[in-house]
């Protein structure tokens, strides 16, 4: 290579350097996207399951029944809630305060004493969440054996009955795809949203806009509005593929599908809105918009790694990621049917979010062209 071309070369690099260092996108990009990323993963992200919200139902009153459910308070994989009848546990179930739990029946000593006996205990599991199904089953037969190692007495000696509740199979399929929707729906309704007000900002049209007696309210409002109902049909598209395409089954109502997901649009949309009234760029505002709305949904949704796992104060955090609100009530409304004491609850915190989206975006947005 000639000297002159090694000077012009060095000249283009000198400039492209320059460039990078008067980008403030590109050091973010380069310095501080990666240790967030990684203080992400490492915080969030976890496989081991323990500390699980577990119910004993005791509905013997011998001793050994009595020790057997010590055995299950005792262990450090479980926080137990301790019952007389089952009935008082299945709606926990359903609502997720309780991963599953044991049934010590009422011959449970007697059966014991009787030589060829074989007392049965049964564990239910919420299947929902197949992987810790298996580890909140496995750990039930683990406390049982160590229990049964204690009194000398053999692992068969006891019959423990397995019953996965919502999802029998374990078809991890069934419970990633209705959560796949809120992950989906949540990159749309955001990056759907984000573009509106900078495009207008690049085509030089939102001064014109601006001149209407419209209040910037009722502008963002029409704009939001189609975007509203793309977003629903789109979910009802979802919806179908994943019974017709793919088996999935719906045991909930068409009303809570369209009621839940009619409010969890509104903080998904009004999040998008907010980063368009922020930046005046397109491009800024998508990539911004899929860091935004879809890593913290794939992450701290509870999609695909268990919340109760992550240290408090990101679970805390949590509460403020729409899809964390509309994963477990989809997948509740596709697998268990209308759990209405989650739904609405769920409901409530969307809505709340929301709120605070739209209110923000409006003290944001001001007609003038600062």
């Amino acid at each position: 290579m000639s000297n002159r071309r090694a000077r012009m070369l060095s000249a283009l690099v000198k400039k492209e350097a320059l460039q990078v260092l008067r980008d403030p996108s590109s050091l973010l990009i380069a310095f501080v996207l990666p240790p967030m990323l990684l203080w992400l993963f490492a915080n969030a992200i976890s496989l081991d399951v323990d500390d699980v919200r577990f119910g004993v139902v005791l509905e013997g009153s011998g001793q050994a029944a009595w020790d057997l459910a010590a055995a299950y308070a005792a262990t450090p994989y479980f926080r137990v809630t301790s019952v007389r009848d089952r009935r008082e546990l299945d709606p926990l179930i359903g609502t997720g305060k309780l991963k599953g739990y044991v049934v010590i029946p009422a011959n449970f000593d007697r059966m014991l004493t009787v030589p060829d006996g074989v007392p049965q205990i049964q564990v239910i599991t919420d299947a929902t969440e197949p992987n810790t199904a298996k580890f909140v089953s496995g750990y039930a037969q683990g406390v049982l054996n160590t229990w049964l190692a204690a009194r000398s007495a053999s692992a068969g000696r006891v019959s423990l009955q397995q019953r996965f509740w919502y999802n029998p199979e374990l078809d991890s399929r069934q419970v990633l795809i209705p959560g796949g929707i809120a992950i989906i729906m949540t990159m749309i309704g955001t990056l759907l949203t984000a573009l509106v007000v900078s495009r207008e900002w690049e085509r030089g049209t939102m001064e014109a806009m601006m001149s209407t007696p419209a209040s910037m309210a009722e502008l963002l409002g029409s704009k939001l509005a189609p975007y509203f109902l793309l977003g629903m049909l789109a979910n009802l598209g979802c919806a179908f593929m994943a019974v017709a395409l793919y088996g999935v089954p719906f045991r909930g109502s068409l009303a809570a599908l369209l009621a839940v997901s009619a409010v969890f649009l509104l903080p998904a949309l009004g999040s998008g809105l907010l980063i368009s009234t922020l930046v005046k760029s397109q491009f800024s505002a998508a990539q911004i918009a899929l860091f935004a709305g879809f890593m913290p949904a794939l992450i701290l949704s509870g999609y695909l790694f268990e919340i109760e796992v992550m240290p408090a104060w990101l679970q805390a955090i949590t509460h403020l990621v729409p899809a964390r609100h509309y994963v477990p009530s989809l997948q509740s409304i596709f697998l268990a049917g209308d759990l209405w004491p989650q739904i609405l609850r769920d409901m409530a915190a969307l809505l709340a979010l929301g709120l605070v989206f739209f209110g923000l975006t409006l003290r944001r947005a001001r007609k003038s062209l600062d």
